[in-house]
């Protein structure tokens, strides 16, 4: 995301997520690869800000801001993809898809709490969890949304919260 979407250099890359230059170009690397086996026709993604593309976006922030894996997993087209670039992890279809988010859940014991944005023109959310020891949300993540028609069919999740910023999202959040 940070070489391909925001634009930074290799170096600037490595910076800001403490590593090598060679770990991120690798990172990339792969995350094409993938992204090549598996392509993407936008040609029936929603426009970006219809009412159509609105609808989805909120039903996906309302269910995962519930914490409710059924409603979110009825979104999702059969085939559907998460991916956490840029660890190896990958699962696709409603099955595997509703063992990882419902493990996910039990392991966070908490929902997140989502800011919506845009990301490569795409439906995107900074994901926030509730700090168990002060009265603020502490981020937690990034996802990106891959809309085909009515349904989802492609959730990026990345753990690295210091892009947040870069999308205009804030730091913390207030508790609900």
């Amino acid at each position: 995301m940070l070489r391909d979407v925001l634009g930074f250099s290799a170096g600037e890359s490595a910076s800001i997520l403490e590593t090598t230059e060679a770990s991120v170009k690798g990172a990339l690397q792969r995350a094409r690869a993938a992204l090549a086996q598996r392509p993407i026709d936008s040609s029936r993604a929603p426009v970006p800000d219809s009412p159509q593309e609105r609808a989805i976006v909120a039903r996906f922030a309302e269910a995962v801001e519930r914490g409710d894996t059924e409603a979110v997993v009825a979104l999702l087209a059969d085939d559907a993809w998460v991916t956490m670039p840029p660890y190896p992890f990958e699962y696709q279809g409603k099955e595997a898809i509703t063992i990882f988010l419902d493990d996910r859940a039990r392991l966070r014991g908490a929902p997140l709490r989502v800011v919506p944005t845009r990301a490569n023109g795409q439906p995107a959310f900074g994901c926030y969890l509730d700090d168990r020891h002060a009265p603020i949300a502490r981020p937690f993540g990034f996802l990106v949304l891959t809309l085909d028609g009515e349904q989802i069919s492609a959730i990026t999740f990345f753990s690295d919260t210091s892009v947040l910023a870069h999308f205009g999202l804030p730091r913390t959040l207030p508790r609900a």
